[in-house]
């Protein structure tokens, strides 16, 4: 057989249900041997799109997203949403096409060396040089990828490599399993949490990686500990939980800060630093941190580390429940710190001003969407007020990108969760910057029929650089642009096309939306003098 096929055979062996890519000249062997197989090629419009889709996909199952380029451009373009996926831990497979080797040596025809290139944004990357190496070469690719802490790796397949001849077969899957903190270990944990006064858990996307919900959540009952979420970590604890203190990073003394502040010790569980610097909640470095993880923490200033439990989060979060007692605490520094949080959400639930507030619009969605409905957040200045303001039941409900942080994942992600889940409301929240950078997959989502329905936040502007140049220079540079009608520009795409005139009009447009079943956009104009506002009301919180 081809390299090729051994390779499609390999991706089979590893349970790869689809590919999101760009197809090119160089990996044509590639393509037809997918003719053959049980594997789906999901056509996207563009190579970043592709990766985007690739690591919602890994982030939602657990399993690496693949996604496929050509070389030259097509990899370059790969490139920035397998750096987005890497740093926000979700395994996915990049697969790039290559110059034949006998060009490799000399200037050449699209030709750069994408090893060196994707060297700096995945865990591991490799060129297949010959033939019989295509086993190893994949297993590794998805043995590595899943291994904690997650990402992304990178195989790279030579034109002529992929078409020469091969006698050999796909490698057996050995799973790995990470171990146990040792008893001393745990104990040392527990015990740490029992005499703190005021422990805090600072949960991220390490808990839901390591499916350890429930024995968070029965931690949290047990203990009666107050819980912070990252971004990534939204829903861990269900933000009806009396115990939640709902979700920190935004920045600014926010009401969630204070909570940071009261705290004797951070109990820090699957978090990692680039979700949420220490730097900004814990500034001193005063407050010591008990560090639940698969690996132990980076060393920080402000992280100052007591105790690494490393290993399994799920059975060590057990085996520390195991060792606490059940225990009484004062939550009244907690509970003041939710009803502040939670009457500046309400208070907007009859506001009626348009253009429409952001607040308005969160408190619309979250009160027509089901409890395991998925939202994904672009990223922008609609990202801040989704991550503080939309509270979750469950993790991974709202997904929201905060390692790399790219502008533009919202489309193909919500593509990728409609595909994972195709029984759950999807909806991809976007700002009109955002959107504007992947909107050419709105064809891919209607070519596969997918019911995904668009939020987008019209400002006619970069809302996010816009709101950091007021607070640091009080005037604006360069940030306004035009847009195209996005009710027209829907409609080309074969989409359904909404468009909210009064806010009155948000939340049954909303509903609307979601029992027409089929690709809907919401164009919803959005008052963004909101930001500045927030910037003053989060200066003049004292704890």
């Amino acid at each position: 057989m081809k390299v090729a096929e051994l390779f499609i055979k390999c991706l089979e062996q590893e349970g790869v249900e689809y590919i999101f890519g760009v197809p090119g000249e160089e990996n044509i062997d590639v393509m037809d041997a997918l003719h053959d197989s049980t594997i789906e090629f999901i056509l996207t419009r563009h190579e970043t799109s592709a990766a985007f889709m690739a690591g919602t996909y890994g982030r939602l199952t657990g399993k690496p997203g693949v996604c496929l380029a050509t070389l030259g451009p097509g990899a370059t373009n790969l490139l920035t949403g397998v750096a987005n996926a890497n740093m926000d831990l979700s395994p996915i497979v990049a697969i790039t096409g290559q110059a034949g080797l006998g060009r490799q040596h000399k200037v050449s025809h699209q030709y750069y060396d994408m090893v060196s290139v994707y060297e700096e944004v995945t865990k591991w990357n490799a060129q297949i040089k010959t033939p019989d190496i295509v086993p190893e070469v994949v297993r590794k690719a998805f043995k590595v990828a899943t291994q904690e802490k997650t990402g992304a790796t990178h195989i790279e397949l030579p034109e002529d490599v992929a078409g020469m001849d091969v006698d050999s077969s796909p490698l057996d899957i050995v799973r790995h399993h990470l171990s146990e903190a040792d008893e001393p270990v745990i104990n040392e944990a527990a015990k740490m949490i029992e005499q703190a006064k005021r422990p805090l858990l600072l949960v991220g996307n390490g808990v839901t990686r390591g499916d350890a919900t429930e024995e968070l959540r029965s931690l949290v009952k047990v203990a009666n500990l107050p819980v912070v979420h990252t971004f990534m970590g939204k829903g861990a604890v269900a933000w009806t939980d009396e115990h939640s203190l709902l979700t920190a990073g935004i920045g600014g003394n926010d009401y969630i800060t204070c909570g940071f502040g009261e705290s004797d010790l951070i109990v820090a569980i699957g978090f990692d630093m680039a979700e949420y610097s220490p730097k900004s909640w814990n500034p001193e470095g005063k407050t010591p941190i008990l560090h639940i993880d698969t690996q132990e923490a980076e060393i920080d200033a402000c992280y100052p580390v007591r105790l690494n439990v490393v290993g399994n989060i799920k059975e060590n979060i057990k085996n520390i429940k195991k060792a606490l007692p059940a225990k009484e605490r004062d939550l009244s520094w907690v509970s003041h710190v939710r009803d502040k949080a939670f009457t500046e959400l309400e208070s907007f639930n009859n506001d009626n001003a348009f253009p429409v507030k952001p607040q308005k619009i969160i408190s619309d969605l979250r009160s027509v969407l089901e409890e395991d409905s998925i939202v994904i957040s672009d990223v922008g200045a609609h990202k801040m007020w989704m991550a503080r303001l939309y509270h979750c039941y469950q993790p991974n409900t709202c997904l929201i990108s905060n390692g790399l942080a790219s502008m533009g994942v919202a489309v193909p992600g919500a593509i990728a969760a409609k595909m994972v889940h195709p029984e759950r409301q999807v909806v991809a929240v976007c700002g009109d910057g955002s959107f504007q950078m992947t909107s050419a997959e709105l064809e891919t989502a209607k070519r596969l029929n997918l019911p995904i329905v668009i939020l987008l936040w019209r400002d006619e502007g970069y809302g996010l650089i816009e709101w950091h140049q007021m607070k640091a220079f009080n005037r604006s540079s360069h940030i306004k642009f035009g847009n195209p009608d996005f009710e027209q520009l829907a409609k080309s795409y074969g989409f359904e096309a909404l468009n909210v005139e009064r806010t009155e009009e948000l939340k049954p447009t909303i509903e609307k939306a979601i029992s027409l079943n089929k690709p809907v956009l919401i164009d919803c104009p959005v008052d963004y003098r909101e930001n500045m506002k927030l910037t003053e009301k989060l200066g003049n919180i004292i704890c």
